[in-house]
């Protein structure tokens, strides 16, 4: 970790920031940054407590003077999406994240970054505020399991700010609902030709990824659609022995590969057709793609390989598979109101396992776009299970702390900041429905490429959006 963080300013925020990087935090491994958190609460004499779904709740009695202003609750999730280049030598369950300062931007060496900001305001006496609430919800990047199992009559505060959002100067007061589709393939393995084939790794890595609810309007490629695409028109017969593609459901696949057998008397002809491809796929996505890499190499002959028959009906699935921007929004131009993102596609010998996430701001949408992908992979002989259905978090554009809030970023920066929503699926349309009538506004600093190894936070969009935060608990109405 570069020690100049500490350096930077607000110092309180980039403080915990370079404490917190150091503690491994991947989803459903939280247990060191909950105790990390409940115990430097409980070392300001601020009440702090651990519900059953490991959610974090700090709170923190209003300033002198400011008893009359309505409640507030600061949100932010303990986990992070654990994510790394394959060449990087990593354990995201013990290895801290080695951030360092670039030019105007923080980011981490070869891994996702991740960090958060509420634990400055918890620490900061000089700030003027009235009653706050810290939410730390537990396993939000891989399902919100925290803002799920969250319980009505626990929170006390009128107002919820969440500080999840990745631009400055954009106020969020609306969001996506989510659903899983997990498809699986089954299929029993047969022995490897005994000769005749030459057995090849084929790899695509190089794409950018990303949040698969804010990148993906970007038409980033899919690594696992392109490896697909290129299994399906293949010029010569190929013999699936595994495939590996993908990551966690809500990252775009930057990277996917997959083991084959090839006549050893079309191998050539193969290895230059993988060639060609390489330069279709980075015509395709000039100018969004520049760094893709598609590549043959000879590998350890596999004993054991998919069905032909299995094998062909998996990849005329995947190449079927809905994915990307499905429909833009009419109400909001420039939102995508429904997508699908085919996160992973993997084989563990018994079966083939994929994962979607779809996201639409259309209820009805999102259950047709996931009826969609089981009669496609129904055709496929593979099972679907739509699962973790949540519903977005409808706009207000009467809101009070909305109009708080816009107030004074004017006030600071002299403009008014956007106000939209976002195509990501925040935990406010879930922790909303538990508590009807809570005033809620997402915002934070700028993040690029999050949920990638290329993940960066501009520093002075840090240094503003804490500024508008402590401005925005000044100004926070009268109850």
């Amino acid at each position: 970790m570069d020690r100049n963080l500490t350096a930077l300013k607000p110092a309180l925020v980039w403080k915990h920031f370079a404490e917190i990087v150091r503690i491994p935090r991947p989803s459903h491994h939280e247990e060191a940054i909950r105790r990390y958190v409940l115990d430097f609460a409980r070392s300001l004499g601020l009440e702090a407590s651990e519900d059953e779904a490991h959610n974090v709740l700090v709170r923190k009695p209003a300033s002198k003077g400011m008893e009359n202003r309505k409640g507030v609750i600061l949100q932010a999730h303990l986990d992070m999406v654990p994510q790394k280049n394959n060449d990087k030598t990593f354990d995201f369950l013990t290895d801290p994240i080695d951030a360092y300062i670039d030019g105007e931007w923080v980011k981490a060496k070869g891994t996702t970054l991740g960090s958060d900001g509420i634990l400055a305001v918890l620490e900061d006496d000089t700030l003027e505020h009235g009653p706050l609430e810290a939410l730390f919800t537990a396993t939000e990047e891989t399902g919100m399991d925290g803002a799920f199992g969250l319980q009505p009559g626990v929170l006390r505060g009128e107002i919820l700010l969440n500080l999840d959002s990745e631009t400055e100067g954009e106020l969020y007061v609306g969001c996506a609902g989510g659903l899983d589709a997990n498809m699986t393939l089954p299929y029993g393995e047969e022995p490897t030709p005994a000769a005749g084939y030459a057995a090849a790794r084929l790899t695509v890595k190089g794409l950018k990824g990303g949040h698969s609810g804010i990148q993906i309007v970007c038409q980033r490629a899919n690594a696992n659609k392109v490896l697909f695409r290129f299994l399906n028109a293949a010029p010569c017969e190929l013999l699936l022995c595994s495939v590996d593609g993908g990551g966690l459901r809500n990252a775009i696949p930057r990277e996917a590969e997959a083991v084959v057998l090839v006549p050893e008397a079309g191998y050539a002809a193969f290895a230059e057709a993988v060639a060609a491809y390489e330069k279709t796929i980075q015509e395709e996505f000039a100018g969004i793609e520049d760094g893709v890499s598609i590549r043959v190499e000879p590998c350890a002959r596999p004993e054991r390989m998919l069905p032909r028959e299995a094998a062909m009906r998996l990849i005329r699935a995947v190449v079927g598979c809905p994915d990307g921007v499905q429909r833009m929004s009419m109400a909001m131009p420039g939102l995508v109101q429904t997508s699908s993102n085919l996160a992973r596609v993997v084989s563990d010998g018994s079966a083939v396992r994929m994962q979607s996430l779809l996201r639409s701001s259309v209820r009805s949408e999102k259950f047709a776009l996931g009826e969609a992908i089981t009669a496609v992979f129904a055709l496929a002989g593979a099972t679907t299970e739509l699962t973790g259905a949540y519903d977005g978090w409808n706009p207000d554009m009467q809101s009070p702390i909305l109009k708080a809030m816009t107030a004074s970023y004017e006030a600071l920066y002299g403009r008014k900041p956007a106000v939209t929503a976002i195509h990501a699926g925040l935990e406010c349309g879930i922790i909303g429905g538990k508590y009807p009538g809570l005033d809620m506004i997402s915002f934070g600093p700028t993040i690029s490429y999050p949920h990638s190894p290329d993940e960066k936070v501009e520093i002075a969009s840090v240094a503003k959006f804490y500024d508008f935060l402590v401005h925005t608990l000044r100004n926070v109405p009268e109850k």
